[in-house]
Order: structure tokens, then C-alpha cells, then sequence
């Protein structure tokens, strides 16, 4: 994924348009450029994957939750 890489230092549409960024080292820099790649609001495609995947999430957490009853009384110790 060429998208990835490239979400460190890009600076928007206009400005980074041919610039590619080294990829991120250590965990501060991966969470800094993973935090802009999920919040730059110039990149269609950036948003689209980001959207896709708390979608993804959301069905994930809905079908492995559903089986569980809060109102069934618990088990006592």
C-alpha cells in the first residue's frame, strides 16, 4: 500500500502532492502519522479506507456481542 507510506508528511493536497515520506520509526512517529492519515480531510481514498474499517469494526463488535444476555441472571460465586 502505497497510501500508507506515505501518510506521514504530506501536508494536504497542494502542497506534498509528489512528496513521499520515509516510513514512520518508533512508536511515537507510527501513532503521529497514523493519527494524520486517519484525520487528513483532502484525501478521498484516505477516508474511504478509514471509514471501512470502523465499519468493519462496528459488524465485527455487533455479530460477537449479540450473544450475550445482560438481563440472564449471573452465576453466584
Amino acid at each position: 500500500m502505497a497510501a500508507v507510506g506515505g501518510g506521514g508528511g504530506g501536508g494536504g493536497g497542494a502542497g506534498g502532492a509528489g512528496a513521499v515520506a520515509a516510513p514512520p520509526r518508533g512508536i511515537r512517529a507510527w501513532l503521529r502519522s497514523a493519527f494524520r492519515f486517519a484525520t487528513d480531510r483532502n484525501d478521498f481514498r484516505r477516508n474511504l479506507l478509514v471509514n471501512l474499517g470502523l465499519f468493519a469494526a462496528g459488524v465485527w463488535v455487533a455479530r460477537n456481542l449479540t450473544d450475550i444476555d445482560l438481563m440472564a441472571p449471573q452465576p453466584v460465586p
